[in-house]
């Protein structure tokens, strides 16, 4: 925090108190410069920062460059859902999905099978991206393979989305729809299924004409299922790869600015190989393993909200510029 006397230094530790500290280098706020104290939800007990002095300058260089310099990379799943709601997980849109009366038996077993095979890979923090990685791949390769021949109306997926009605993050719908109205882009960036994605979405108003998601398609031969009609699987720890396609190349070529959103380690890196961005500020969203994970989440993420189910944080700075 920048004071009239000096630059405070907050120190977090896990459980969220602070140690304080003081650079006594004369350090005087530019004019019109946002401090802290315009962002009283950064103080929360829960927001953890590893350099609050370097988040605060990404954050102006943000709201100095308006609007029209800024774009919205976001996941979906438990990102812009909810991680649980009273202490129960949220399903994940492929969860979701298994809720459709069309699947057969074999599909929803096998599916669960592989969900506890690979989930705890997905998040267990001693395991490197590149284990990960390969994993996850191996998981959508067989998710893949699992769904050919099932005979599917794609409209139940609409019929679902309505059971979902509390499912997006407090918040969700009034973001996306001061970003609509301010005609700033949202790329939803999935690796779960983009059918879903899509319905949920709509079901809540906030598909916009703004909102492009990148995700997992169904692909239908007649009335069946042939797996995923996308050339490359999405998994949790390749979208920086599919970052580079033409899809988001042409939403991103001239917003320079990105508020990123996620909730693994895998998300802090979807923008990672695209050439024209000038500033991102990361946030990240964790719940499970927190003593564990906090300190990777904070080596990737500029701020990560634990056990946060809503928008505020993000809210709280887009508001200044929307």
């Amino acid at each position: 925090m920048v004071g009239e006397f000096g630059k405070l230094v907050f120190h977090r530790s896990v459980i969220g108190t602070f140690a304080l500290s003081r650079d006594f280098t004369l350090s005087v706020p530019m004019k019109n410069e946002y401090t802290f104290d315009n962002f009283p939800a950064l103080k929360l007990k829960h927001v953890h920062m590893k350099d609050e002095v370097a988040v605060l300058k990404t954050i102006n260089a943000i709201l100095q460059g308006g609007r029209n310099n800024l774009q919205i990379v976001t996941d979906f799943d438990l990102t812009l859902t909810k991680q649980h709601i009273d202490g129960k997980h949220v399903l994940s849109s492929f969860g979701m999905f298994k809720k459709s009366k069309q699947l057969p038996p074999r599909y929803t077993d096998e599916s669960i099978r592989l969900y506890h095979k690979y989930r705890p890979i997905e998040i267990d923090p001693h395991l490197s991206l590149n284990e990960k990685s390969n994993a996850m791949f191996d998981w959508m390769i067989a998710a893949h393979n699992l769904l050919k021949g099932i005979e599917f109306n794609s409209l139940e997926l609409e019929e679902i989305a309505q059971t979902f009605d509390n499912i997006l993050r407090d918040g969700t719908v009034d973001v996306f729809t001061k970003l609509h109205t301010v005609d700033v882009p949202i790329v939803v960036f999935s690796a779960g299924l983009g059918d879903m994605v899509e319905a949920i979405l709509k079901f809540h108003n906030v598909l916009f004409d703004n909102v492009k998601v990148i995700s997992n398609f169904l692909k239908y031969n007649g009335n069946k299922l042939e797996g995923f009609k996308n050339d490359v699987f999405i998994h949790t720890f390749n979208k920086n790869e599919y970052a580079l396609t033409k899809d988001y190349q042409e939403i991103s070529e001239e917003r320079h600015n990105v508020l990123l959103m996620g909730d693994t380690i895998g998300d802090a890196d979807m923008t990672q190989r695209i050439e024209n961005i000038k500033t991102i500020l990361k946030i990240g969203f964790l719940y499970e393993r927190v003593e564990e994970s906090l300190d990777s989440f904070m080596e990737k993420f500029d701020i990560v909200l634990v056990d946060d189910q809503t928008m505020q944080v993000p809210m709280e700075i887009l508001k200044n510029i929307l």
